[in-house]
């Protein structure tokens, strides 16, 4: 009985705000993604100087909680154009794969907008080591999350990775 009294009061406090906001003639439309084509599309029509390469900087961190798992990413290049690009997960990960999760999603928007030099920034000592090589994977999930940056890092004409520390990257 309890939580239906709740139901109609909260219903009862709806319907006094749609009453009261209905002489302002608002109307609700829901939000839509902009999908990473016409964001390319977008910047290749502004940025994009025949003839000149364009080198790209990549800022990339990924993060885990116990809140669920996203990621920050910035995209800019030496022409002054900026991307800045959040995500959130839709499932749990861990720190590392939120990394992995985040650069190659990086990587997708920058081939999108016809990159073909990188230059990445990362707080991971750990991702940006195991790219290098300089650290081995042992947990068979990395291994593919490792395999499919290299993979996406090989589109590329050239690429430099750099570690930052984690008050560098914000």
């Amino acid at each position: 009985m309890k939580g239906i009294l709740q139901k109609i009061d909260l219903a009862g406090r709806i319907l006094q705000w749609a009453v009261e906001l209905s002489e302002f003639d608002l109307k609700y439309e829901a939000r839509t993604s902009i999908k990473f084509k016409y964001l390319a599309d977008f910047v290749a029509e502004y940025s994009d100087t025949p003839g000149t390469p364009i080198d790209w900087n990549l800022y990339v961190d990924g993060s885990s909680n116990k809140a669920g798992s996203g990621a920050g990413v910035i995209l800019e290049s030496n022409q002054g154009t900026q991307l800045e690009l959040s995500l959130r997960l839709g499932f749990f990960a861990l720190n590392n794969q939120a990394e992995y999760e985040a650069l190659l999603a990086s990587l997708k928007l920058a081939r999108e907008v016809g990159a073909q030099k990188l230059t990445i920034f990362s707080d991971s000592q750990v991702v940006m080591s195991q790219i290098e090589g300089s650290y081995q994977e042992k947990d068979p999930t990395i291994k593919k999350y490792l395999d499919k940056t290299k993979e996406q890092l090989g589109k590329f004409m050239g690429y430099e990775i750099r570690h930052i520390c984690r008050e560098q990257n914000v």
